[in-house]
């Protein structure tokens, strides 16, 4: 099978090789990086080629400049963010700050993940969550209206344990989930929220089901790609 050729530019293909190990901790946090005239050996490039890539890297926060000193890579590596249904809130650890709660038309994804129609009036709790005071993710949480009005969930206030606990009060706990993983550049409000530089966001769109697969929450998680990773346990 013949191979497809490299289409990138030049800086683009040394900016992938670079973030590569980066992202790998193959380039540790804080390392000095080579001096250019090495990058250029080492990768077979013009000068101009290697500021190119430097400065893409900049800007998505891979690497940082000092004044008089050269170029280094990032001062900590992507934080591992465990994959469930419900992070508990702790002290130094995982926060939540609820940013709007309101009734809203069913989005078309989410009316079809929760088999209902676009027409439906959903609950939604927009969140912020926090680890250590750094803005890791954005949920977009949906319920079906009939299923938690009059609940903790309706309120705009913080709930303890959930919508895991409010569901299973409710008689439909949370029996599994199936998450769609994408990755996309953020809206102007993410970036703003998340602080981001100018890298792509991680998307998952997540369906929780209770017994009998029913849907009982949608919820949409966007977060950064340049600091934070998913990171799955699974039964084999």
């Amino acid at each position: 099978m013949a191979q497809r050729a490299e289409e990138r530019p030049p800086y683009e293909q040394v900016a992938a090789s670079l973030r590569a190990q980066i992202m790998s901790g193959d380039l540790t946090p804080g390392t000095q990086l080579p001096s250019t005239p090495r990058l250029v050996e080492e990768f077979g490039v013009s000068n101009t080629t290697v500021q190119k890539a430097m400065t893409v890297l900049k800007s998505e926060g891979y690497l940082t400049s000092r004044q008089g000193k050269g170029v280094f890579v990032r001062a900590r590596q992507p934080f591992r963010v465990e994959v469930g249904s419900y992070l508990v809130p702790s002290p130094g650890g995982y926060s939540y700050e609820l940013l709007e709660i309101r009734e809203v038309p069913s989005p078309t994804e989410v009316a079809l993940a929760l088999g209902s129609e676009t027409d439906d009036r959903l609950l939604l709790r927009r969140r912020l969550l926090r680890h250590n005071g750094n803005p890791v993710e954005i949920n977009w949480s949906y319920y079906p209206r009939e299923l938690v009005a009059g609940t903790d969930l309706a309120e705009p206030k913080r709930v303890p344990g959930g919508a895991p606990r409010v569901l299973a009060e409710l008689g439909y706990p949370q029996r599994y989930f199936t998450d769609a993983v994408s990755a996309r550049m953020p809206t102007k409000d993410e970036a703003e929220l998340l602080e981001l530089p100018n890298v792509p966001v991680i998307r998952q769109f997540r369906t929780v089901y209770s017994d009998d697969d029913r849907p009982v929450e949608v919820s949409i998680l966007v977060k950064g790609s340049h600091l934070y990773e998913l990171q799955y346990r699974m039964p084999v």
